[in-house]
């Protein structure tokens, strides 16, 4: 589809330039999603999309709607609200909330209180008590950055969370609407077969009759039972496989298993997507997948993370100071109060590399969250286009296996007519009735492929979650700075 390959480093220092670059021209992730470029990854974004398609703009936030099957629209709305792999997610978001917290404290002085009592004991002791109280406080100077560097990461970690819930919910509603679309596909193939074995226990009947009439061998009332046994035996087949889907919705919704397959059971139609589908351009399908922004952000916090490292070379300076008193009573304790402050400067001189091997390491940890950022952007770029080509091509198989279904329909009662009338053998009956059984079990499976392609392609394009709450990284600041 045109994109090219990534340029290539010839070094581990160069690519370490290119996360610092791409941290940069990151900043307008800042105010949200109309600011990302993602073009700074490396790889050549195409302008338009290689599928031959000329959509109309739908909305996909909510596209499983967009199905018309009411039971599936309450699956995802049971699976929001209680599946664990969302609760997963949803936990972590709230740790990295309570690290970024952690991180912006440091900013602030520590302070802490102390208080105590001391009575002497002995024969010589004073036997008064003695109070006493104080107030200690300390401050380090953010002077090269590593303390806003640390909020800068802690803020794009919560962002990664926040994009990683997104991402989650939006697998998990894919993963009910591909099942609930799976489990209407296999009953309409049970339904198609006890309807068959209907028509076959009448053909069995048949020959049978005119067996006893001598107009036929028995080798037609075995030909009839033998395709009566297949079609009953793929019964309890397809029962099995509807009860294993519909246990795997109940795990994704968060139930036991029972009241699904009931649901199931019921007799409905296979979903039957839109003509049309909302494409917008390559760099906004982009911005719209959650995958692709947390693995932004991941680099965003991995970047910050090196001036972290970095900044340990660099001087500290710390502030402390405390107040104190103490007396012989508790009404005067704090008549006197004498207290000091003291300014402390400390450099590393020599630590074996411990701090360079850091730094090391931080500048590979981007390099990898560079490289995963790449990646997730190719495969979301492959993930659209093989989904609308698929989509594309489940639309021309239903319509052509719709017609070869009204044929084969045909032919079994002009068949069926005929071997009543004595007009042609068991053998020409049989072959329609396995025409037409095929046909509309091909049939069923096209249409369930082509409202699976639906939901793959509008997963593709960011369909099915918001980012209404989601944090969003800011781009770390230049090395030495202060915020």
């Amino acid at each position: 589809m045109g994109v090219t390959a990534i340029t290539a480093r010839a070094s581990l220092a160069k690519r370490c330039l290119f996360c610092a670059a791409s941290a940069a021209a990151l900043s307008g992730c800042a105010t949200g999603l109309t600011n990302v470029e993602p073009a700074v990854s490396g790889i050549a974004v195409p302008q338009s999309w290689a599928t031959e398609t000329v959509p109309i703009e739908t909305d996909i936030d909510q596209y499983w709607q967009l199905l018309g099957d009411p039971l599936l629209s309450e699956f995802v709305d049971q699976a929001v609200q209680q599946n664990l792999d969302i609760a997963q997610a949803a936990g972590r978001l709230a740790q990295a909330r309570a690290g970024l917290k952690g991180a912006q404290a440091r900013r602030l002085p520590q302070l802490s209180a102390t208080g105590g009592a001391r009575r002497d004991v002995g024969d010589f002791a004073n036997t008064d008590v003695l109070f006493s109280g104080g107030l200690d406080a300390s401050w380090e100077a953010d002077l090269f950055g590593q303390i806003s560097n640390s909020v800068t990461a802690s803020r794009a970690d919560l962002a990664a969370a926040g994009y990683s819930l997104g991402d989650v919910q939006r697998l998990v509603i894919g993963n009910v609407a591909l099942s609930t679309i799976a489990a209407r596909s296999t009953a309409v193939q049970l339904a198609i077969a006890r309807d068959t074995l209907a028509n076959q226990n009448e053909n069995l009947q048949i020959a049978e009759w005119r067996n006893q009439a001598g107009l036929v061998s028995s080798l037609d009332v075995e030909q009839a039972r033998v395709q009566q046994a297949q079609t009953a035996a793929s019964i309890p087949a397809f029962e099995s496989d509807l009860a294993s889907t519909a246990n795997a919705i109940s795990t994704l919704i968060g139930e036991p298993p029972g009241r699904v397959l009931s649901l199931l059971r019921q007799e409905a139609a296979i979903p039957a997507p839109p003509m049309t589908v909302g494409f917008s351009a390559p760099a906004e399908v982009l911005r719209r997948r959650p995958d692709v922004r947390g693995a932004e952000s991941a680099l965003l916090a991995n970047s910050a993370r090196i001036n972290i490292a970095r900044a340990q070379l660099l001087p500290m300076v710390r502030l402390t100071g405390n107040l104190g008193s103490s007396s012989r009573g508790i009404g005067n304790l704090f008549d006197v109060i004498t207290g000091n402050l003291f300014a402390s400067v400390g450099q590393l001189i020599f630590d074996g590399g411990q701090a360079r091997s850091q730094i090391d390491s931080a500048e590979a940890t981007a390099q990898i969250s560079l490289a995963a950022w790449q990646q997730t952007i190719l495969r979301a770029l492959e993930d659209v286009e093989s989904s609308a080509v698929d989509l594309d091509a489940s639309r021309e198989r239903v319509a052509i296996l719709a017609q070869a279904q009204e044929a084969a329909g045909n032919a079994a009662i002009l068949a069926r007519s005929q071997y009543q009338a004595g007009l042609i053998d068991f053998q020409f009956l049989l072959t329609s009735e396995n025409q037409l059984l095929s046909a509309r079990n091909a049939l069923a499976a096209a249409q369930a492929q082509r409202a699976s392609a639906f939901v793959r392609l509008t997963q593709a394009l960011g369909g099915g979650w918001t980012e209404t709450g989601t944090p969003t990284p800011q781009t770390p600041p230049a090395e030495g700075n202060t915020p």
